[in-house]
C-alpha cells in the first residue's frame, strides 16, 4: 500500500509535465510557416508613405505675419523658379553635448591649454546656440590668446544674452578694459 501512494505521487508530476509538453507542442506547430512570414515581411518593407506627398510651404499669411522670416531661408540654394527646396536642414541643437563640452573646455581652461579650450567651448556653440556660458568662457579664452576683437564681439554675445547674468560686471570690466588697448 505504501508502494503505491509512492507511485502515485510520483505519476502526477510526469503526467503534468507530459501534459504541458503536448499542449507546448500544439501552439509551436500552430506558427505561421516560413512563407506565411516572408510574406509578412515583403509586406512590412512596402511603405504607403512614398505615395503621401505632405505640404511644407508656409501659411498664406505668413509674409504677412512675420514680415522678417524670409531672411531665415535667403541664404537657401533656390531652384530656376526661385522658390527655396523643399526640404530645409535645421541647425543640430543638443544641450547636453554642449553642457558636455563647457565641461571639457573649463578641464582644458584650467590647465592653461587655452587652444583647445578654445575648441570646445566654439564646439557648445555648435551644439547650443546662445549658450551665455560658453560665450562668455570663449570670449576670455580669445582674450587670453590675444585676438581682442574676437574677444570683444564674444563679450557682447554674452550681455545681449544675459545683460544681468552672473558674469555680466566681469563682462562689462573686460569691455572697457579692451576699448582702451
Amino acid at each position: 500500500m505504501f508502494v503505491k501512494m509512492a507511485l502515485r505521487a510520483m505519476l502526477k508530476p510526469v503526467l503534468f509535465l507530459s501534459l504541458v509538453l503536448c499542449a507546448g507542442s500544439l501552439v509551436f506547430a500552430q506558427q505561421p510557416t516560413s512563407d506565411h512570414t516572408s510574406e509578412r515581411n515583403r509586406e512590412a518593407q512596402e511603405s504607403s508613405s512614398r505615395d503621401t506627398k505632405v505640404d511644407i510651404r508656409p501659411p498664406r499669411d505668413d509674409a504677412k505675419n512675420h514680415p522678417d522670416s524670409r531672411g531665415a531661408v535667403s541664404d537657401l540654394v533656390v531652384d530656376e523658379k526661385g522658390d527655396p527646396p523643399e526640404v530645409q536642414e535645421f541647425h543640430p541643437w543638443d544641450p547636453m553635448k554642449a553642457m558636455k563640452d563647457v565641461e571639457v573646455g573649463d578641464f582644458y581652461f584650467k590647465r592653461k591649454n587655452y587652444h583647445a579650450a578654445l575648441d570646445r567651448y566654439k564646439d557648445a556653440l555648435y551644439w547650443k546656440d546662445n549658450d551665455a556660458v560658453a560665450s562668455f568662457r570663449l570670449a576670455v579664452c580669445q582674450e587670453k590668446l590675444g585676438d581682442k576683437a574676437e574677444a570683444q564681439k564674444y563679450y557682447e554675445q554674452y550681455l545681449k544674452i544675459l545683460p544681468e547674468g552672473t558674469f555680466a560686471k566681469e563682462a562689462h570690466a573686460s569691455l572697457d578694459r579692451l576699448a582702451k588697448k
